[in-house]
């Protein structure tokens, strides 16, 4: 009884710390603001009012890994679909650089996979009714 409580006191720890990042990471600031972190939040704010019509079609998704994809080019008109691509690609470079200046603009470098995951995990749950967003490997409709 005793070896079985000590395996589920670990088990607990190890989904804890899985759970909530690192203790160190729980210590970080998200909403940190720095020049480069206006910049960038700028830039994807501008780019928003474009993309918004394509979250509402279903055309492009947001990921659980913090960035987007065009989940259905289909519904994008063939003369539209690179310009779409090119903005879900220049999105998806300033949400990257974005990630990587909170984490060293809080001096932990380190922690960018970390700040990737819970900005992922924030983005879907503020996307809007009706917007496709990804769990699992699967698309689904919010």
């Amino acid at each position: 009884m005793k070896r079985l409580m000590h395996l589920v006191t670990l088990a607990w720890l190890a989904f804890s710390l899985f759970a909530a990042g690192s203790p160190a990471f729980a210590q970080a600031d998200l909403e940190i603001d720095t020049p480069a972190i206006s910049a960038l939040k700028s830039s994807m704010q501008a780019r928003h009012i474009q993309l918004a019509a394509y979250y509402d079609s279903g055309a492009v998704g947001l990921t659980r890994d913090g960035l987007l994809a065009v989940r259905d080019a289909s519904a994008v008109p063939l003369a539209q679909r690179q310009a779409v691509n090119a903005l879900v690609a220049a999105e998806n470079r300033d949400r990257q650089a974005l990630y990587r200046e909170i984490a060293r603009a809080n001096g932990h470098p380190e922690w960018e996979d970390e700040v990737r995951s819970t900005f992922g995990q924030r983005w879907i749950q503020k996307a809007a009714p009706g917007w496709w967003v990804q769990s699992n490997g699967t698309w689904t409709r919010k």
